[in-house]
């Protein structure tokens, strides 16, 4: 090897500068930034310089914030202009409907301590005389949305990382990526070197996909063509200009200099092959397209008379990187260790750098991500998600989906049908109508006699809680069926087998053969990494189960640690060789009894138990439990007998006036008994005591558990948070999640899930609280609680049990 560093980021744009600035603070040592061409040559360089620090979500507010408090101090640190302006913004509605969606924004802004407010179009057009206002619906205005140089920042970080020692090399590219056990060893340079290093960071841009590739690591983005253009200098326009985002038309406008910069998201963006003969050209412009930017050329001409009468001094257009659900890649790969991503940040990396770049840092350093990232992880998304015909198809909405309206249930419509289950074809025959969480095809809720057929967005009532009802008490009064085959279904196995799961698990799955056991896998931290079910089925045979969108990132915590701890066990991933069908509600037991002659009495056949069973003409295992609060069992069946188990179950539940049911109704059910779910109610920054999941906590395991001292240590100090269910006491709002928690008129909380309980006939929702530590949990409900939705305030009463069968009777019956 003629050279070696431990940590390698690939990329010289504003985030790998981002990320290089903030490992020199954390004095990470041995860190080198390698840039093929200059620094900011990729993309970085043509970025429009938006600083916008309210989000979409509380989590993604308070990352994209803590630019507005480093960029003045990275100037004042580095002596590098960054050209950090704060200007205000409008946010502009042209619809009541638009108006809903950022009233829910401005509760954001309000729980993260951002002043934002709604606007009337009067006092838009008060404040900004160069809009036209007439036909807006009102707007919403954030005070902290800025602009900043996006080369100066880029100059500034580099200045201040290599100050504190992080090596640059410019003209000097990543051709090849050794591996070895899966991991990364080091890297082949175009000058001919070899490096050896532990850590390497891709974040390369549009180019991310390719240099993903070089590792057998997938990175779904894809480089399309975005344009903007820069008016002559406007002497109407005010000084400083606010940031404006006419989000009904698509398009954005900020100063520059006395000129107008406007640029657009638009429906259909053009593909851009990174690996094509224009790739490697740095400063890269593509040519004007006036066709294409035509349509925000109209919208700025409506929004902005005045631009009527302004010259364009150019025109630009330059490859920007999305993906397929228009978030940004973060993270560690599951399919690499050592192999981190920064990239696709859809037009927003200028603004995302600081935020990115600490909370990358720390993760490389510690091993753990600092905080829940989670809607941004890597871990999201699979290998068939970076296919280029997927990602290609996805850009024809994935990008207009910026500015688009971001309706509650939203489902993606290109790319559909790509993963579908065993059973995707009957169910469409008995009505199903689809959506794609997680990229599978799911049956949503049933169409009932041609009636609730469609999809149709609101904010108010939604056009299947019928169907999802009529599903909810068919499973309460009868029996429903689910598909349930999207699960994730990881098989651990071997000598050290039930050693790794102890380690893994806060609970103990010391159990007997053929039982399962509900637990959490903690971080150092004590925060829950992961939400499954371990089934024990023999004496080095565990099957351990969770939600389908986790998939590869339960499977990289399972072999990490397993590696880290030099366990012997191995790890695989069964969830495409099964299907898996619920079979839910008090007539469950009768209909499966006629089709085996398994005894599943009460007494033969409890709850957590796990037993393979004689099922029609097909072995399957049956697995007792339930995440709807009614007696039923999970039915694990070899992919290539699922049509046939299905037909059996149809044919016998003909007697039982079997229902199918989808997920809109099984979330319903799931919060009626307060069962929690990964990824909303609980999470990496939450921890077992706070989620109220104390009960799945085994302190006397003799071999302890990943994250037991951080809870031996809250146990002490007390709680500082809690997680509550809460119901609505008057009216019917629609809850979804990031609604603000109000105790005695003050702020204290934000709802993570919520929804109609149709077999309780009410609104709930849990939600996470900050209360004093050491207060009991009794003190704790006893608030008076109000929360809001979209500018209103609803009572609400904290529920010291779930609201339906609290004690679980029918689900153990």
């Amino acid at each position: 090897m003629s050279d070696s560093a431990r940590i390698v980021i690939v990329g010289g744009g504003v985030i790998g500068l981002g990320i290089a600035y903030h490992l020199a603070k954390l004095g990470a040592e041995d860190v080198l930034l390698i840039e093929r061409n200059q620094l900011t040559s990729g993309t970085s360089w043509h970025a429009a310089g938006i600083v916008g620090p309210l989000r979409a979500s509380l989590k993604l507010t308070q990352l994209a914030s803590y630019a507005t408090e480093l960029l003045p101090r990275l100037e004042a640190e580095s002596g590098q202009s960054t050209g950090y302006r704060q200007t205000g913004g409008f946010w502009l509605a042209s619809t009541a409907d638009r108006m809903i969606e950022l009233r829910r924004i401005a509760a954001i802004g309000e729980m993260a301590g951002l002043e934002a407010g709604m606007l009337s179009p009067d006092e838009v057009a008060e404040r900004a005389p160069f809009l036209r206002c007439d036909d807006l619906a009102g707007a919403l205005w954030v005070e902290k949305d800025g602009q900043a140089n996006p080369v100066d920042i880029c100059m500034a970080y580099a200045k201040a990382a290599r100050a504190g020692g992080v090596r640059i090399r410019e003209g000097v590219s990543c051709i090849d990526i050794e591996t070895r056990n899966g991991a990364v060893q080091g890297l082949r340079l175009s000058s001919g070197e070899t490096l050896r290093c532990e850590t390497v960071v891709n974040c390369t841009g549009a180019w991310g996909r390719a240099v993903g590739a070089l590792a057998g690591v997938p990175v779904p983005l894809q480089a399309v063509q975005h344009m903007y253009v820069v008016t002559e200098p406007m002497p109407v326009l005010p000084d400083p200009l606010p940031i404006v985002r006419d989000l009904d038309n698509g398009i954005y406008l900020k100063g520059d200099v006395g000129k107008l910069v406007l640029g657009g998201f638009e429906p259909h963006a053009k593909v851009w092959d990174a690996e094509g003969s224009d790739g490697d050209r740095p400063f890269l412009e593509l040519p004007e397209d006036w066709e294409q930017f035509e349509p925000f050329m109209t919208a700025g001409l409506n929004r902005v008379p005045a631009l009527a009468e302004a010259g364009i001094q150019h025109f630009m257009n330059g490859p920007e990187s999305f993906t397929p659900d228009s978030k940004q890649l973060m993270g560690e790969s599951p399919f690499l260790r050592g192999f981190f991503v920064a990239a696709g940040f859809n037009s927003i990396g200028m603004m995302s750098s600081a935020g990115v770049g600490k909370a990358m840092a720390e993760w490389i350093v510690a091993g753990e991500a600092p905080m829940d990232l989670w809607d941004l992880d890597i871990a999201r998304f699979d290998r068939a998600a970076a296919a280029r015909p997927y990602l290609s198809v996805r850009m024809e909405e994935a990008v207009g989906d910026v500015f688009a309206m971001h309706w509650p249930f939203k489902q993606p419509q290109a790319g559909r049908g790509v993963r579908r289950t065993a059973l995707h074809d009957p169910l469409a025959e008995a009505g199903a109508i689809f959506g794609a969480p997680a990229g599978w095809e799911r049956p949503m809720w049933f169409a009932g006699n041609g009636q609730d057929g469609a999809l149709c967005y609101s904010y108010g009532s939604q056009c299947w809680w019928a169907a999802a009802a009529r599903e909810v008490t068919a499973l309460r009064d009868r029996v429903a069926l689910f598909d349930l085959s999207p699960f994730t279904k990881i098989d651990v196995g071997g000598r050290d087998a039930l050693a790794l799961l102890q380690q893994l698990c806060a609970n103990d799955v010391d159990l007997p053969f053929d039982s399962c056991v509900y637990t959490q896998m903690l971080n150092r931290r004590g925060g829950i990494e992961a939400d499954v079910t371990v089934t024990r089925r023999g004496e080095r045979d565990f099957r351990v189960v969770s939600g389908a969108a986790t998939r590869w990132k339960d499977m990289a915590w399972i072999t990490c640690q397993r590696d880290r701890f030099s366990f012997q066990a191995w790890v695989l991933d069964a969830t495409s060789a099964e299907a898996v069908i619920g079979v839910m509600g008090p007539e469950s037991r009768r209909l499966l009894q006629s089709l085996t002659d398994a005894d599943l009495s009460p007494e033969a056949f409890p709850f957590a138990t796990s037993r393979r069973i004689a099922l029609g003409m097909a072995e399957v295992r049956a697995t007792r439990v339930s995440f709807v609060g009614e007696l039923g069992w999970e039915l694990y069946i070899p992919t290539e007998f699922a049509a046939g188990v299905y037909e059996a179950l149809l044919a016998a539940g003909a007697s039982f006036d079997l229902a199918h049911a989808g997920l809109f109704a099984l979330d319903s059910c799931r919060l009626e008994k307060g069962f929690r779910h990964w990824g909303h109610d609980i999470g990496p920054d939450d921890t077992p005591l706070e989620a109220g999941l104390r009960f799945a906590v085994a302190w006397d395991k003799p071999s302890g558990f990943i994250g037991r001292d951080a809870l031996l240590r809250q146990e002490q100090t007390g709680l500082a948070r809690r997680l509550l269910l809460f119901a609505v006491e008057e009216g019917e709002p629609l809850l979804l999640h990031e609604e603000p928690i109000y105790r005695d008129g003050t702020i204290v909380g934000r709802t993570t899930s919520g929804g109609r309980g149709f077999r309780v006939g009410r609104s709930l929702c849990l939600g996470s609280v900050v209360c004093e530590r050491g207060m009991a949990k009794s003190d704790l409900l006893a608030g008076g609680y109000e929360i809001g939705v979209a500018g209103e305030r609803f009572p609400l009463r904290a529920l010291a049990r779930a609201p339906y069968d609290p004690a679980g009777a029918r689900m153990r019956s």
